[in-house]
């Protein structure tokens, strides 16, 4: 099937925010039976992040590792629960810059690190019809830069 979007790919995976990642991992790993997720930490995000799957349409569970990080207020504002839903993209910098011209509200106007080394970048809420859309591109994992597992 031809993708009728250029430089947009499937849903990458949906952001669910949690008050404690250990409890929430027991209920996706062990009572749902999804394999085992990454784990890993994004300190400039301020969050641990679980992935569950490595294809398309992917889980990530996300929990504040400080209190004023932007999940924790996430959280305190409207509780646990989907935080945002990411598209794909082949060039993050390309579509934001697309974006921008097209008039459409950014939350980044340059991308950032975000977990597994992809780059990533946010679309305000406020052009979206509420919704918190990340845009990701994956990137291969630079072997000088250490793990952040």
């Amino acid at each position: 099937m031809i993708n009728p979007y250029p430089g947009i790919g499937p849903i990458d995976h949906i952001g669910i925010a949690v008050v404690d990642l250990e409890a929430a991992l027991r209920f996706y790993h062990h009572t749902l039976g999804l394999a085992a997720p990454v784990i890993e930490e994004v300190p400039d995000q301020m969050v641990r992040t679980a992935i569950f799957g490595s294809g398309d349409g992917r889980i990530e569970l996300l929990e504040s590792t400080d209190p004023d990080g932007p999940i924790a207020k996430f959280i305190a504002k409207r509780g646990e629960g989907i935080h945002h839903v990411a598209l794909r993209v082949t060039d993050v910098k390309s579509k934001l810059m697309e974006l921008e011209a097209q008039g459409v509200t950014l939350i980044d106007r340059t991308p950032r690190i975000g977990a597994g080394g992809h780059h990533i970048a946010f679309v305000h809420p406020k052009a979206t019809g509420g919704v918190l859309l990340e845009l990701c591109q994956h990137c291969e994992p630079d072997p000088q830069e250490p793990s952040r597992h």
